[in-house]
């Protein structure tokens, strides 16, 4: 059974609506590939605890797209720490019983090494000197963070910093963390145009949060002359 249909046998109305809405989202939006929508609602899923129906149905949109069932670990794992541990973990635990409800192939458990003991991180180091100038034990915990992640490799960089964007967006984040999320994805090389586009896919999500965060991203690219093509 279709999306479509499932969401029309709860209210016509409203899988119209939907409907008209992903063709907007997932056929219109050109910057993004199918594998980054995919992962981008996941990333929502998590972070807003819409773990039902739209997150068996993203789930298995992601499996349709090429992201398996490792990738989908990998990224629960390198979001944990902006969506949040336990929102992450109530995620894991769901996406477990959704792979086995649709008969989806399980993980081969290819996971990562953990730096834990390590000292430092990948943080740029003005970023890393203005939290430790804020709260030292705090940046101790954000270096942790950053070493734990820094051996993924199944998440492409730009796709590490589309999902985080989409967390700041989610959560209305839009300052520190925003500013560095946007300058990572260019660094990876995302234009401009790839990058509003990460912002404009999360309407779908909360439109009155993507408004702002759009305002928040303009000033941005005004202020370090970031060229549309």
């Amino acid at each position: 059974m279709t999306s479509e249909i499932l969401v029309k046998a709860l209210d016509a109305p409203f899988a119209e609506m939907s409907a008209a809405t992903d063709r907007r989202m997932y056929e219109e939006i050109a910057e993004l590939s199918m594998r980054e929508k995919a992962l981008l609602s996941v990333v929502a899923d998590v972070c807003q605890q819409t773990l039902g129906l739209p997150f068996e149905l993203h789930v298995a949109a992601a499996a349709r797209h090429g992201v398996s069932a490792d990738d989908l670990r990998e990224l629960l794992r390198f979001i944990s720490y902006d969506s949040g541990y336990p929102a992450a973990l109530a995620a894991l635990a769901r996406l477990v019983e959704i792979e086995r409800e649709q008969g989806l192939p399980e993980p081969a458990g290819e996971g990562h090494e953990l730096d834990i003991e390590g000292e430092g991180s990948p943080i740029p180091a003005p970023v890393r000197r203005a939290v430790r100038n804020l709260d030292a034990p705090f940046a101790d915990y954000m270096d942790l963070q950053s070493r734990m992640r820094a051996g993924m490799r199944r998440l492409s960089v730009r796709e590490r910093a589309f999902a985080t964007m989409t967390v700041d967006v989610l959560f209305q984040t839009l300052e520190e963390s925003f500013r560095v999320h946007v300058t990572r994805a260019l660094a990876s090389g995302a234009t401009p145009e790839d990058v509003r586009a990460v912002v404009r896919f999360s309407a779908q999500f909360g439109m009155t949060k993507t408004w702002r965060a759009l305002r928040v991203l303009n000033a941005l690219f005004t202020e370090t002359g970031a060229v549309f093509a």
